[in-house]
């Protein structure tokens, strides 16, 4: 994990990869529980035989929105700024959801600073993270996430 002293450190690296997450593991539970949830109980996610049956992946696949919501933990993982008193999810600029993530699959977050912009007390950072499919050249989903900094 990259530890940036502070916001000016961080608008330094505009352009620049701030951190690669770990590979972590999608299963059938994530899915199932996500599902429940969020009402998305389409059987692609949630039926495993249907899904073996019917689907061309052959198996349940990750709802896009269970990938986007990963983010957070993907993050926390990537790169920190030890002067940050506060940071705020501001939004998503941009989401594509470019590959299926089967059952099993891994995914990582490859996070790049894309804009840097100074507000009162902090800064608007516009980061873009690239969730990578262990074993595919495709990642499965690029977001642009705007985060407010605050030292």
């Amino acid at each position: 994990m990259k530890v940036l002293k502070n916001l000016s450190e961080a608008e330094a690296l505009v352009g620049q990869e701030l951190g690669l997450s770990k590979w972590q593991k999608i299963t059938q539970r994530q899915i199932w529980k996500f599902g429940m949830v969020t009402g998305d109980r389409q059987w692609i996610h949630m039926n495993p035989i249907r899904a073996k049956l019917y689907s061309p992946f052959k198996t349940t696949i990750a709802h896009g929105f269970l990938v986007v919501s990963l983010l957070p933990k993907i993050l926390e993982g990537t790169y920190s700024i030890a002067s940050a008193k506060m940071g705020v999810n501001y939004g998503l600029n941009r989401v594509r959801f470019t590959a299926p993530v089967p059952v099993g699959s891994y995914i990582r977050g490859r996070v790049i600073l894309k804009k840097f912009k100074k507000i009162t007390n902090g800064a608007q950072m516009i980061v873009e993270v690239t969730i990578e499919l262990k074993g595919s050249e495709k990642p499965a989903c690029v977001a642009e996430q705007v985060f407010l900094v605050y030292e």
